[in-house]
């Protein structure tokens, strides 16, 4: 049993112990008196009214306190919260993604005398895997994080495949001049709180975590675990972009240029991002999903056809849990001492007005 209290705490004690204390004083057949400059209690034998109804008051008092306290039962109702998909893209938009290794991408030529293969940046490899995942996962809900040098909510969680399709095609590396260093962990606590967020208010839904990167960490400090979370994650994929090669990355400031220079390494030449498998896959177990490396631009059904939402949701998440209140028994007991109360109080109005 539990206690909805309706009436706060602090009301109900304020207002019921002063009145039960006076009840329990007159059953017991006390009074207050003055022996010169002391107070004693003594027993009172001229109380109108007998220990009986007085204690039968008493109980009155105590039964009215524990209806304004509501007492209440915890109830489960099977199957009765809403089910289905949500999936959460966790996207990687430092500048290491606008390295050239993905895709067709190969920088030396395929004949003499032919230009190299066209080279195909990372964070458009995450762009085309963000929206096909949608489209696998059609009827679902998606929410997009993305994180550089901060890590934020760029799509709230929405059931419009074209809203995660507009994301896609307007989504942009970080300005190359704010760059300060990546960070695997950096959406954790973003993403923990949405998670929690999003369970709390339909928990019988199922939660596809989906992190893009190449893993390549160059800020300080040490990567914190995607542990906590996972309980909060009923599947998805960590995705890898990118070569252990490497490959240069083009700077961006924030305009549209179509031939933006390669980003400097402060030790000369331009610089080079690799993928790391290694962190990722570490990210891939800390959230109890799967590591997959992505080379181009095929197919992801395969990485949800195992998805069965009724199936995940079986293990009770759907159910549904409240209170019922149960104040009636105590509402009837205190109804008949008043009913009591009353016609005691009729028959000495009786007897006096017959005397």
């Amino acid at each position: 049993m539990t206690w909805r209290t309706v009436v706060p705490v602090g009301v109900v004690v304020a207002t019921a112990a002063p009145v039960l204390l006076l009840c329990l004083v007159q059953a017991l057949g006390l009074r207050v008196a003055r022996d010169g400059g002391r107070v004693r209690v003594v027993r009172d034998g001229a109380l109108r009214a007998g220990p009986w109804t007085w204690a039968r008051r008493s109980l009155l008092v105590v039964l009215l306190a524990v209806v304004a306290l509501t007492p209440a039962v915890t109830t489960t109702q099977p199957g009765g919260a809403r089910t289905g998909v949500q999936a959460w893209f966790v996207v990687d938009r430092t500048g290491s993604m606008a390295a050239e290794d993905w895709g067709r991408g190969d920088p030396a030529p395929r004949q003499p005398g032919l230009p190299p293969e066209p080279t195909v940046r990372r964070l458009d490899g995450a762009r085309h895997d963000v929206v096909s995942l949608a489209t696998d996962l059609s009827g679902g809900s998606f929410a997009v994080i993305g994180f550089a040098d901060e890590a934020g909510t760029q799509l709230p969680l929405t059931d419009d495949v074209n809203a995660v399709r507009a994301w896609a095609q307007t989504v942009t590396q970080e300005v190359t001049a704010s760059s300060a260093g990546t960070l695997r962990d950096r959406p954790l606590d973003v993403l923990r709180r949405s998670l929690e967020d999003a369970a709390e208010r339909d928990p019988g839904m199922v939660r596809l975590v989906f992190y893009l990167s190449d893993g390549e960490q160059t800020g300080e400090g040490t990567a914190a675990s995607f542990a906590d979370v996972a309980p909060l994650v009923d599947g998805g994929a960590v995705l890898g972009y990118g070569t252990a090669a490497g490959a240069r990355m083009r700077s961006y400031d924030g305009t549209v240029d179509p031939d933006p220079p390669y980003i400097a390494d402060p030790a000369g030449g331009d610089a080079v991002s690799r993928l790391d498998e290694a962190g990722l896959r570490a990210v891939a177990e800390q959230l109890g999903v799967p590591y997959v490396h992505r080379t181009g631009p095929t197919p992801t059904a395969d990485l949800v056809a195992d998805v069965d939402a009724a199936t995940v949701a079986a293990d009770g998440r759907r159910d549904v849990t409240g209170t019922r209140d149960v104040v009636w028994p105590f509402a009837l007991a205190a109804a008949l001492l008043l009913a009591a109360e009353a016609w005691t109080w009729a028959r000495a109005s009786s007897r006096r007005r017959s005397a």
